[in-house]
């Protein structure tokens, strides 16, 4: 059941757009913000609320990389391997992520902290490789910045 916090924050991203749907996927957002994911029985909830079908919702919660239907940790780490970042040290970067971690792409911690996901892009290939935690971006990471970066984290 929708919580009368998350209501009042999607109420907020209506009244914003002409009809109510057209807020679908900051309300799938607002659930996440307060969840980490979106369960079928929350996207149904979330759907009834904005007047959609369920099928309709889970469409657009299928296409945004960054709404999560399958649980995360805590901390989301999203790797980008576009061809960018993967020239300038990807594979090195995942390589030491899953050594610190103990995890690799799709993954969880056993602490329930950090989740590894890779990423098509990032948006700063002119800064590669990059990643992001949450929603700070780390640009022109090296594998002697990845324990600073994720202490940030524990």
């Amino acid at each position: 059941m929708l919580t009368t916090e998350e209501k009042y924050e999607i109420d907020k991203a209506i009244h914003h757009v002409p009809e109510k749907k057209a807020a679908c996927i900051e309300a799938l957002k607002v659930v996440q913000s307060h969840r980490r994911w979106i369960s079928n029985e929350t996207l149904c909830e979330v759907a009834e609320y904005m007047e959609m079908s369920p099928d309709a919702l889970e469409a657009v919660s299928t296409f945004y990389n960054m709404l999560f239907r399958k649980p995360v940790g805590r901390h989301v780490i999203l790797l980008c391997d576009s061809i960018s970042c993967w020239v300038m040290g990807y594979k090195e970067l995942q390589q030491q992520i899953t050594k610190r971690l103990g995890i690799t792409l799709g993954e969880t911690t056993t602490d329930d902290r950090f989740t590894l996901l890779p990423n098509c892009c990032l948006g700063t290939c002119d800064c590669a490789p990059a990643l992001m935690i949450d929603n700070d971006l780390y640009r022109n990471v090296t594998t002697e910045q990845l324990d600073e970066i994720l202490k940030k984290y524990e």
